[in-house]
């Protein structure tokens, strides 16, 4: 099933159910009026989004509507919880490598995360909006879940069944901000702005084989400035999946029905190959290889699309594809 959110009526904004090829959707009231009010009470509303879901693939229902991404917002447009990982530490190692420092042990065995901002997400096509072009603008390209309620203490085994839907991210990061935000010790805050989310998100199952209960296998693209960036596998080369990610954010305390968490920046161990998921790898690349980074930051002006496609190519969660902009332009 594939669930997203219009912008219309209001904050929340009004769930829909997307067709599996992304053409077509309807709005559903009547089960529920936006993706929380599903998530709140998914027992009762799940089979009945999915009934709909099938009804809508064959093409039986008569107030079914073109689906444009462009008028998507967040499939949760806010949340009560936002926590990203860094679930895939050959990117760690590799930005550590360029400095000269080792990986401490202990990242092996207790996962990164830290809780961002969940109140003001991006839509797929929303503008990335930025103060000043100077303040080192990149992209993440991530994968992400959508939980139910999940206790405290959870196993990883449970966690598991705490996955409701799977999403993309672009989690923005402004490079230039980060090294004196970190020296105080306290967390990202103004290097990270707000967050994009694919059109769509859709439950594990529509992942078919490409699921294996706790990661995607499948590559995730990336373009910037109309240029291939990178294609790598987003179920090789993690260290800890969505239900060791879970399991960890939930040691001390529950997580509530609509938390979110994000992989990490996704990246493989032969990014010479298959590419990268931001440019702070490739600028990392660059300088072991040159001695100097080449590639530049991500302008005013610039694009930039995330996407993954199935095995016979088609787009599973309809793309992320944003310009970025000074504030000064933000309407």
């Amino acid at each position: 099933m594939k669930l997203a959110t219009l912008k219309r009526g209001g904050r929340d904004g009004t769930l829909v159910v997307v067709s599996r090829d992304l053409n077509r959707a309807v709005a559903v009231p009547q089960i529920a009026a936006t993706l929380q009010a599903a998530l709140d009470d998914w027992a009762t509303t799940e089979p009945q989004l999915t009934h709909i879901y099938h009804q809508l693939n064959a093409g039986s229902l008569a107030d079914a509507f073109a689906f444009d991404a462009r008028e998507a917002a967040a499939p949760l447009p806010r949340a009560y919880h936002w926590v990203d990982g860094s679930a895939y530490l050959v990117h760690v190692e590799l930005v550590r490598k360029a400095r000269g420092a080792e990986v401490p042990a202990s990242f092996y065995t207790d996962p990164l995360v830290y809780q961002g901002g969940s109140d003001d997400f991006l839509g797929p096509c929303d503008d990335i909006v930025v103060p000043r072009e100077d303040m080192g603008i990149d992209l993440e390209a991530e994968v992400a879940v959508i939980t139910g309620d999940v206790a405290m203490g959870t196993t990883a085994e449970v966690a598991r069944n705490g996955i409701r839907l799977v999403m993309l991210v672009n989690d923005v990061s402004l490079r230039g901000l980060i090294p004196r935000e970190l020296e105080k010790g306290f967390g990202f805050y103004t290097s990270k702005p707000a967050t994009a989310f694919s059109p769509v998100a859709v439950t594990p199952d529509e992942l078919g084989g490409a699921w294996d209960g706790g990661k995607v296998n499948l590559p995730l693209i990336s373009y910037v400035r109309g240029q291939k960036l990178g294609s790598p596998n987003a179920g090789q080369d993690l260290t800890f999946d969505f239900t060791q990610l879970i399991q960890h954010c939930a040691q001390t305390r529950n997580l509530r029905a609509g938390t979110i968490v994000g992989s990490g920046t996704v990246a493989n161990r032969n990014a010479d190959v298959v590419g990268s998921s931001c440019l702070a790898e490739v600028r990392t690349l660059e300088q072991i290889k040159h001695g100097a980074p080449k590639t530049s930051f991500l302008g005013f002006g610039d694009d930039v699309r995330i996407e993954m496609l199935d095995a016979h190519g088609a787009s599973i969660f309809g793309a992320i594809a944003q310009r970025v902009v000074p504030l000064k332009n933000k309407t």
